[in-house]
């Protein structure tokens, strides 16, 4: 019997994640590992785990030891190695594996490290992760039996995404950001059709170019640049796992995950006509517009990928996108986040319906948006605050005015604005937009008025 206490910290809403050596140690790794596939037994699944990692310096040892806690209970590993996230995930669906894990830090910076895991085909997230902290608080055992076998993926992986894209006549800047997507990246550039030009494919766990995180204007600098100068259709930029994109068009605009996703749907919908699409909480009221005018039937959800992957399921969406740049092609792919997939799908859909993305944002309205803003609220105290906010916000103006989904996203004359607690960080996020820039500007004050009225500075 084995018993291990986490730091509470790093048991987080989607994955574990924490600063290694620090919140993050191996005994955490193997333990994960060990009450894991403790877990999945349970359960009623097999004992079949993939493990997977990206290119920071402490994932070798921390999957090491996570590799060395799931044989410690019984599980039979199949180990691939360092790539991006979406082929871990793709692995577990051709291998038909009962569970996955990958080590990973995501965009976080590059002392950070974590575990996005899935069980029976399914995000292991939220009261799972709970689960797991209380299950191995109280013991768990070891088990005879567990092996361990290295087994490549990447070559199936390539085939499967790259089949049937249209991508001749484009020229696309590919910005890596010395992430575990680098090697794919640069291998599915060298096979299809067009003009490509990749960044920074390297691995390189101390991202010495730019932090690889593609919804950050800053860090699309460098490919904004060079789609500029290469005179490129567009440009593809990754997280530092190769589950989140950005993109940037000819003119150097970067285009928001909402657009983005509204962009891919005009083609999804020509397939699956009145089905739900789905975008986060956060998504603009165009992008919606946009997904119904294709012929979608647009439905506003909770931000998290592990959210919108369950949501997917429940009601059958082929297609659903997050402003973070995770996207979610479920229409003849398998509905998780890939970043490189989504890619090639904006090339393909460029080639094959005449539109590109440069094109698709010419076509839009003039919006009034704020980005994303950030009001510090401690960790401990981010969710009670929420809770007090909707009371109030709700009891001023009414249940039909306000979608207390995640947060509150409140809908007043001219646009709508929100206020969620970030999952992530220890942060209150606000958004609004609005039909006009006076409008927007009324809206931001009565974001303000609230902030507030619950003792927060504004």
């Amino acid at each position: 019997m084995s018993a291990h206490q986490f730091d509470p910290t790093i048991l987080r809403a989607y994955d574990i994640r924490g600063i290694f050596e620090d919140t993050l140690t191996h005994a955490d790794a193997f333990h994960i590992g060990l009450t894991f596939i403790t877990m999945q037994r349970a359960r009623g699944y097999g004992s079949s785990v993939v493990v997977g990692r990206d290119g920071r310096l402490s994932s070798p040892t921390l999957a090491a030891a996570l590799v060395e806690g799931l044989v410690a209970g019984g599980a039979e590993v199949a180990d691939i190695g360092c790539g991006p996230t979406p082929m871990l995930y793709f692995a577990a669906h051709d291998m038909k594996a009962d569970g996955a894990i990958q080590v990973t830090g995501s965009h976080n910076p590059p002392q950070h490290n974590g575990f996005k895991m899935m069980m029976g085909g399914a995000s292991f997230f939220g009261e799972d992760i709970s689960l797991l902290g209380d299950t191995c608080a109280k013991g768990v055992s070891h088990v005879a039996g567990g092996s361990r076998q290295d087994m490549p993926v990447e070559a199936r992986y390539i085939d499967r995404i790259t089949a049937g894209m249209q991508t001749a006549g484009m020229t696309v800047v590919w910005d890596c950001g010395n992430g575990a997507a680098g090697d794919v990246t640069a291998k599915v550039a060298g096979r299809i059709e067009g003009e490509h030009h990749v960044l920074f494919a390297e691995i390189d766990g101390t991202f010495p170019n730019h932090h690889p995180n593609p919804v950050d204007p800053e860090t699309l600098e460098i490919l904004r640049a060079e789609v500029k100068s290469r005179k490129a259709h567009l440009g593809i930029g990754f997280d530092g796992d190769g589950d989140r994109i950005g993109v940037v068009d000819a003119r150097g605009r970067q285009v928001p995950g909402d657009l983005l996703t509204a962009f891919i749907a005009q083609d999804v919908a020509t397939r699956h006509e009145g089905k739900p699409m789905l975008l986060d909480v956060k998504s603009s009221d165009v992008a919606l517009e946009l997904m119904r005018h294709a012929g979608a039937s647009p439905e506003i959800w909770k931000t998290g990928h592990s959210h919108m992957k369950k949501r997917m399921k429940d009601v059958g969406a082929p297609l659903a996108g997050e402003m973070s740049g995770h996207i979610f092609i479920g229409d003849d792919y398998y509905g998780f986040d890939d970043a490189i997939y989504a890619g090639l799908r904006v090339i393909d859909q460029s080639v094959r319906m005449g539109v590109d993305i440069t094109a698709f944002m010419d076509s839009l309205p003039e919006q009034h948006a704020t980005p994303e803003m950030r009001v510090v609220c401690p960790d401990a105290e981010k969710f009670a605050v929420m809770d007090r906010i909707t009371t109030d916000v709700v009891a001023r103006m009414g249940a039909t005015a306000v979608s207390t989904i995640d947060g509150v996203r409140v809908r007043a004359d001219g646009g709508w604005w929100l206020l969620r607690a970030s999952n992530t960080e220890a942060v209150l996020i606000a958004r609004a937009e609005a039909d006009s820039k006076d409008r927007l500007d009324a809206l931001i004050g009565d974001i303000g008025d609230v902030l507030n009225s619950a003792g927060l500075d504004w």
